[in-house]
This record gives structure tokens, sequence and C-alpha cells, in this order.
């Protein structure tokens, strides 16, 4: 853990509290500051305080059902959240050594087949609630590029593909399809399940931070970590859940009022040549990793 060897500070509203279902606030290390991203004055003196050496910035706004209800405030977290870090970070240049951004890869738009970090991004149709996600981290992203090339800030963008695991809150399919399979409840599986998406689990996730956190040569870049090894159909991810878990759920397919990723699977080379990036878990293992954890959650 990084906490046993650096002090940590956590700055979050807590709109989404993944913290507590962690003893992370018990350790010495690790310090939490209630704040929002919004507040740029809040923001600039919980850093001026602790002035960091490091920055994770993974404030944002995401999930499919919340960013449709509430497109406005997604934006505004996403790009002016970050905005205000960025600006923030300016008189802490001397003692910076990273700042990870972390982005999506929804920037992509709706089907992305073994994209690279050269690809063209999309910038979709104004007016469809479901890409103010995406365009407004890729507005962050050529945002924190911005403040390297103008200022020399130690910036590297990060693109998460579908990311899964033990601790995962929201409304991610994996998280959603586990809890209610072990409880036996329905599974729902919106539209006909053929929309296809590569699962990298969080370890293999965070092999990547790591290594970018080390690595001189990730300055300045952006990167996708997944794991295209492990691509599946929705309605085969749902199964293949059902059946690991030995659960009894029905699974259903409910309309889709949205509009979806039909495809998503990553080209992971340039992580893997600058970075040494090498995801080892397979779907299976992972997912019996993180069915594993949520029943223990629920046994507590």
């Amino acid at each position: 853990m990084l906490c046993n060897n650096n002090e940590i500070l956590l700055y979050d509203n807590l709109n989404r509290n993944s913290i507590k279902s962690t003893n992370l606030l018990n350790h010495k290390n690790v310090k939490l500051i209630q704040g929002d991203i919004l507040d740029y004055e809040s923001v600039k003196s919980a850093i001026k305080e602790f002035q960091p050496n490091i920055v994770i910035h993974l404030a944002a706004v995401a999930g499919i059902d919340t960013v449709i209800k509430s497109p406005v405030n997604t934006m505004k977290v996403n790009m002016i959240g970050t905005y205000n870090l960025l600006e923030a970070l300016k008189d802490n240049m001397n003692s910076l050594e990273r700042v990870i951004d972390f982005s999506t890869s929804e920037v992509f738009g709706s089907y992305a087949y073994k994209v690279n970090e050269m690809n063209t991004t999309n910038l979709a149709p104004v007016g469809e609630a479901r890409w103010t996600y995406s365009v407004s981290k890729l507005a962050a992203e050529h945002l924190s590029h911005s403040y390297y090339k103008e200022y020399g800030m130690p910036v590297i963008t990060v693109r998460p593909f579908n990311i899964y695991g033990p601790g995962q809150v929201g409304e991610g399919a994996i998280h959603q399809f586990v809890v209610r399979a072990i409880s036996d409840e329905q599974i729902q599986i919106h539209g006909e399940g053929d929309q296809i998406r590569s699962w990298c689990y969080v370890d293999d996730f965070m092999q990547g931070i790591m290594l970018c956190l080390e690595k001189e040569e990730a300055i300045g870049q952006s990167f996708n970590i997944g794991n295209p090894r492990a691509t599946v159909t929705i309605a085969m991810l749902a199964e293949t859940i059902k059946r690991i878990s030995n659960s009894n759920s029905e699974i259903k397919y409910v309309s889709k009022n949205y509009v979806d990723v039909e495809l998503r699977i990553p080209s992971i080379e340039k992580a893997k040549e600058l970075l040494g990036f090498k995801p080892s878990y397979d779907l299976i293992e992972g997912l019996t990793k993180t069915i594993e954890w949520y029943r223990g959650v629920n046994n507590d």
C-alpha cells in the first residue's frame, strides 16, 4: 500500500464515498479533507497546506445514469474542476513530480476497436447527454497537456478501459451484475447484450498507474490502460458471473433508452513499450476474486 511509505491526502466530497468500505482513514499516514473540486479556494488551500509531490486527479462525475440526469454538473466537475486543480498547482511547481489526470476510454466514441493513443477522438452529437462525459473528459485532457506544454507541469493522462474489482462503487456493469448475482436477484441487461467490452482487473490497472509514477518517459504522454485479452459481450459477461457465483439469478433483457458504446477494445502497445505494462489477470480469475470480495462484504 502506498500509505505505508508515503503521506496521503484524500480530497473528496464523499458523494460516492468509496472510502467507506476500507480502513484507510485509520492509517496514520492518511488524511481526508472533505471538499469540492469546484471550490477553487478550498482546493488551493489544501495544496498550499500539503504541498504534494504527486497528484492523482480522479475527481469526476461518472456513470451513465448520473451523467444523463446531470449533464451540466458533469461538465462543470470534469472541466472546471480540472482547471481548478491545475491552476492551484501552478504555485507548487517546484515540488511537483507527477500529475496523473484520469480520462476515459469513452473519448473514442461508440466504436473503438484496438484504438491507440493517436487515433481520432470523438466529439459526438451535441444535445445527446451521454456524450457530455466523454467531451468534458477530452477537454480536461487538452487542458492538462496545455499546462504541460506551457508551464512544464509533469502531466500524464491515463485512459482506463473498463476497470473492475473489489471495492468498486457506482454503476459499472460488473459491480451491478456481481451484487445481484450473489443475492440471487434479477440481472438486467440493457439492449441485446451484444455490446463488446475489454475488462481490466484493478490490480493490473494499478500496475499501470505505478509505472506512470515511476517512469520518467511517461511525462507528457497519454496511455490506454486496459486488457484486450479479457474481451466479451455484455451477455457473455452476465452468464459468466452467474456461473462462477453459482447464482440462481434470472437474466432479463430490458429496453435501452440511451446511446451506448457498442465496441471498446484498446491497443495497449504504447503502455507496453514505454512503461513495460503487462496485464496478468484473465477475466475468470479477476471475476472470481471480485465475487469473493463482495461475498465477504455481504457476510460482515
